[in-house]
């Protein structure tokens, strides 16, 4: 089917007037959004003693001194709320009995001053005397523990794990929500204890006085609690619109202020575009937030109206118990106290209660991923890997990336030596990268055996092969650190170096000439993100990378294309330095190269198609052959011959 003419006009990228909320998938930030926008009071009460439970464990390993502390605190705040009511209680007998006479207020000031100093004690206690200062080591402590284990966790699973195309979203959603909302509950859940702990103690009061009391607080609160759920769900189904605006505000803000883009949105002027879609976004984002505030607002007032009129069916039965009989009126006085502090406390409990609701999602959905990964983790405790291998030994291996049906290498089999050497080549797709992978540790065959020195990898200790192989990679990582650090990290260090050590890698890989122009030279910042940090081209990066490569002095040394985005004189110089260190007997060195040039000096080529090992030999062997290499290198030499004639020509 031909390729129609485009229209002359389409919906701006933000959207237009229509619902955002429809065109675009959830993100991971509001995957339990839903969830506790939805739940019910019954279901939110039900599953609070469970949720403080998990979060009291959690403290408890964090800092057990300073959890009890805030246990004992809460405790202790409760019952002074209900000895401070029940002393009212008997203060306003005294006051009652006879009518307030002098006497009478005489005989009540002790009565009073206990009350005083109760409440008094308590708000020193509910401000944060001592709880407070108990939380506030807890809670940094929680959220230090579950982070450090995070990263723990997340930094040692297999790369299978990580390349897994749903990894993304669940370790950026634990680690961008369960973290924030493992920091919020635990203040959450304080507040939750002592509403909880005041309301019992409240009760208990009201018990006291009447039973009949007791129904009196629910129908005063009740209305505002679920007015306070109504009003949780209409801010959920606000903010999912209001968030899918701000995740397309995003891209153009991205856009207006990328550096990589920067050159791009100026030579093109796409300023003025780009700054439209940017108005017309941030000013329906204002009319959202204006719509939102006032219907929170207006549902706040209707939930306060309706628990006002709840109230005034309180007193009116209060009222109407005292009168006929049923109450004294110092009781009265002392049940109006007690119901004022009920209706406190209980309002407390259903408003945090949903929001203790949703943060506990998210800290299920953290310590979940946790334990996914736990259940990921390599093998520990084999043996440990040799420091020197002699042989490296692939037999009959194959291995299929997870979701794909085709196996990335099918039956492949060799043996690397050291003092060797090794070219791998193919095209694109064809297994010599997962190849290396596997040689390297970050993959298990699935079928066969890899073995060092005759011994099966899956019986050697994963973490000390990874530290018996340096990888260097097409495209390395640019670690925002010093230039020193940057080539001392493939060692598992970023304060310490072997100075000759660091001084024979640079200089090989020519990353000391790199090094040597920058202002402060080894200390100098290789990131813009930092007060005068440096940046480095892409060809100077590959040479900080291989001299990383080359400083860990590994067994094994797998360069995947390391050169691609050097200039052909320091692409020269690197292949030069490898090839140079093949005097070295205790390293195998494999290097894979879409370049065949570069390989022609290598002790043997293997070449690969289909996820196969098609041809193995030297480069004259394999050119002797006339096979899949010689076709490749043919084609090569026949390109750079081609060009060379035109530039001639011209």
């Amino acid at each position: 089917m031909p390729l129609p003419l485009p229209p002359s006009a389409v919906p701006p990228p933000s959207g237009g007037d229509g619902d955002l909320t429809e065109g675009m998938e959830a993100a991971y930030w509001t995957a339990h959004d839903e969830a506790a926008a939805r739940a019910t009071v019954p279901q939110v009460l039900l599953r609070l003693p469970v949720i403080v439970g998990r979060i009291g464990r959690l403290a408890w390993r964090a800092d057990p001194r300073a959890t009890a502390a805030v246990a004992a605190g809460q405790l202790a705040a409760a019952a002074l709320g209900a000895f401070g009511l029940l002393a009212s209680v008997g203060v306003l007998r005294e006051l009652f009995a006879h009518g307030p006479t002098p006497e009478r207020v005489r005989a009540a000031v002790p009565g009073l001053l206990l009350v005083v100093g109760l409440l008094a004690l308590r708000a020193l206690l509910d401000a944060g005397v001592g709880v407070g200062v108990a939380q506030a080591r807890v809670t940094p402590r929680i959220r230090t523990a579950l982070e450090c284990e995070f990263f723990r966790l997340t930094a040692h699973v297999p790369l299978a794990a990580v390349e897994d195309a749903n990894w993304h979203d669940e370790v950026h959603r634990a680690y961008d929500q369960g973290l924030f909302h493992a920091r919020q509950i635990v203040g959450r859940v304080v507040t939750l204890a002592s509403a909880a702990l005041g309301l019992a103690g409240t009760v208990g009061v009201l018990g006291t006085l009447h039973p009949a009391l007791l129904p009196l607080v629910l129908l005063s609160v009740l209305p505002a609690g679920a007015a306070a759920v109504r009003s949780a769900r209409a801010r959920f189904h606000s903010f999912k619109r209001w968030n899918a605006l701000q995740r397309r505000v995003r891209v153009f803000s991205w856009l207006l202020l990328d550096q990589d883009a920067a050159a791009e949105v100026r030579s093109d002027t796409a300023q003025g575009a780009l700054l439209d879609e940017h108005r017309r976004l941030v000013t329906r984002i204002a009319e959202e937030d204006r719509r939102l505030g006032t219907r929170a607002a207006l549902l706040h007032l209707g939930g306060r109206g309706v628990g006002g009129l709840g109230t005034g069916v309180t007193y009116a039965v209060l009222g109407g118990m005292i009168v006929g009989g049923w109450l004294a009126p110092a009781v009265g006085a002392a049940a109006v106290l007690a119901i004022q502090a009920g209706q406190s406390a209980l309002t407390r409990l259903v408003e945090t209660g949903q929001l203790v609701y949703e943060h506990a999602l998210w800290v299920d959905d953290l310590l979940a991923v946790q334990e996914r990964c736990r259940s990921l983790l390599p093998r520990r405790g084999g043996l440990p890997a040799p420091s020197r291998v002699r042989t490296v030994t692939l037999e009959d291996v194959s291995f299929t990336y997870p979701g794909k049906d085709r196996p990335a290498l099918r039956g492949v089999t060799m043996t690397l030596r050291a003092g060797e050497t090794v070219a791998f080549v193919g095209f694109n797709g064809s297994g010599k990268s997962t190849c290396a992978k596997l040689l390297a540790g970050l993959h298990e065959p699935q079928e066969g055996r890899m073995g060092w020195d005759g011994v099966d990898v899956r019986r050697l200790d994963g973490e000390s092969l990874r530290a018996r192989v340096a990888c260097v990679l097409q495209a390395p990582v640019r670690f925002p650190f010093s230039a020193l650090a940057n080539v001392t990290v493939s060692a598992g260090s970023l304060t310490e170096a072997d100075p000759e050590r660091v001084m024979a890698a640079v200089r090989a890989s020519g990353a000391d000439g790199v090094v040597g122009r920058l202002p402060g030279q080894w200390e100098a910042l290789l990131s813009k993100r930092f007060r005068g940090g440096q940046e480095l081209s892409g060809g100077q990066w590959a040479k900080v990378a291989v001299a990383r490569g080359l400083y860990k002095d590994a067994a094994l040394l797998l360069l995947d294309e390391p050169t691609a985005s050097m200039d052909p004189p320091s692409e020269h110089a690197v292949y030069e330095a490898v090839l140079r260190d093949r005097g070295r007997t205790d390293r195998i060195t494999v290097l894979i190269s879409h370049r065949l040039a570069s390989v022609a000096a290598c002790d043997r080529v293997y070449v690969f198609d289909g996820g196969r090992v098609v041809e193995a030999g030297t480069h004259e062997e394999l050119l002797a052959l006339g096979g899949t290499y010689a076709g490749m290198f043919a084609l090569q030499a026949g390109g750079y011959r081609g060009r060379g004639e035109g530039a001639a020509g011209g």
